[in-house]
């Protein structure tokens, strides 16, 4: 896992959690922020997940090509 994955996480979690004080304290502007947040937490969340599967498959090719 790397950085951008586990910031993605985060925000995402960040995300969930202001829409359900935004349901909980009847605050529309506030669930909107955490749909948002969700949004941009788990678009980051796969491009670290890309980033991630691009490095590891040219390590693998690296690897093909020494042998």
């Amino acid at each position: 896992m790397n950085r951008d994955e586990l910031e993605g996480k985060a925000k995402a979690l960040k995300g969930h959690v202001k829409q359900a004080t935004g349901d909980l304290t009847n605050n529309p502007d506030l669930h909107d922020e955490g749909v948002a947040d969700e949004v941009a937490g788990k678009t980051q969340d796969a491009v670290g997940r890309v980033k991630r599967t691009v490095g590891e498959a040219i390590k693998d090719l690296g690897n093909a090509i020494k042998k």
